[in-house]
């Protein structure tokens, strides 16, 4: 099973909005709001052992409502 199929996210605290768990180039994993842009910080990891933790810290920081968010003009 994929890592992201096995994570549970909660929807966007700003919209409400489906989260998606992504994977950056094989360096880094954050979250990002399908409707609104919303979006966590990237978690690096450097081995691949350190992959799922990664990508747990991510959702984790999502699931507490801790995302980036930039309306329009800034």
């Amino acid at each position: 099973m994929d890592i992201a199929e096995k994570i549970i996210l909660e929807d966007c605290p700003y919209c409400g909005g489906a989260g998606l768990l992504e994977e950056e180039n094989g360096w880094c994993w954050y979250v990002t709001c399908m409707d609104c842009g919303s979006q966590t910080a990237s978690f690096e990891y450097r081995r691949a052992e350190d992959r799922e933790a990664a990508a747990g810290k991510a959702a984790a920081i999502w699931n507490m409502g801790k995302a980036i968010r930039s309306d329009l003009g800034e």
